[in-house]
């Protein structure tokens, strides 16, 4: 069941954070809308142990969310981004072969939470990397590449240092941005739970068990719902490692700011080029 008033309310507290210019009102405005988002998940959890007609009226579902077109770069980062979110509001993935769409299994006010959570974070990422290419501080820096070699009828794998290429740059530096991210949102869940389950003894137990029904849920309607095979990766094996371009794609996580570039409920659909 979508709840409008709640997203009006992660809206507002998104605006703001993308509104103001100090890092730490950003920092706590977006700290505030995960925890909004966690207090109504947690409200609903409870709901739905208690009251049958809340437990027949929201039940999990899965959603399809567009990530790109096919053939474009830089996509494994995009859902990497997007699965952190998700893994932050209770949701679980299966990601397109192709890095071109993703599947969340959840409750769909969890899932309309992440999907407002990703569609301001990913235009911040690609901005960020954007202007840290331009600033061409990784020129002069290295990155550490698996490659695969022929000797005769042999081949084999080394790691080289090679000069760290822009591409190799961008998806270092988003592959960290996303992390962080999800360091952020997951510290956000986890203190307002921590908050919500030491309220009262009561009220902990009964929180405590309802989060993990809820867990038991999804994940056992995952299994009957996914026909995933594999597992999914962030990065291939022959991707460049570079530490410089991930501690800056890191450091501009810490300062991304959590707010919307379009109004909730709008139509969804893909990162433009």
């Amino acid at each position: 069941m979508r709840d409008d008033k709640l997203l009006t309310r992660i809206g507002g507290l998104l605006r703001q954070a993308e509104g103001t210019d100090n890092e730490h009102e950003a920092e706590a405005f977006m700290a505030a809308a995960q925890r909004l988002a966690t207090a109504a998940s947690i409200d609903l959890a409870l709901a739905r142990a208690h009251d049958p007609a809340a437990r027949r009226a929201a039940s999990p579902i899965t959603r399809k969310i567009e990530i790109g077109q096919a053939g474009r770069r830089g996509l494994r980062t995009y859902v990497q981004l997007f699965v952190q979110i998700a893994h932050a509001n209770d949701l679980t993935c299966d990601v397109a072969s192709n890095s071109t769409f993703v599947i969340a299994y959840g409750f769909e006010t969890d899932i309309d939470a992440c999907e407002a959570l990703y569609t301001s974070l990913v235009v911040q990422m690609v901005a960020a990397s954007d202007a840290y290419l331009k600033s061409r501080a990784y020129q002069g820096e290295t990155a550490r590449q698996v490659v695969t070699k022929t000797a005769g009828r042999r081949r084999y794998r080394v790691v080289e240092e090679k000069a760290l290429s822009p591409i190799t740059a961008r998806l270092n530096f988003q592959s960290a941005f996303a992390s962080r991210i999800g360091a952020r949102l997951s510290d956000a869940r986890d203190a307002e739970r921590a908050e919500a389950v030491g309220a009262e003894v009561r009220r902990s137990e009964s929180t405590a068990l309802a989060l993990r029904d809820k867990e038991l849920e999804i994940r056992d309607f995952y299994k009957a719902e996914s026909k995933a095979r594999g597992t999914w990766r962030s990065s291939s094996a022959t991707a460049g490692y570079s530490s410089a371009a991930r501690q800056a794609g890191d450091r501009a996580g810490r300062r991304a700011r959590i707010g919307a570039d379009r109004e909730f409920g709008a139509a969804r659909g893909a990162l433009e080029s």
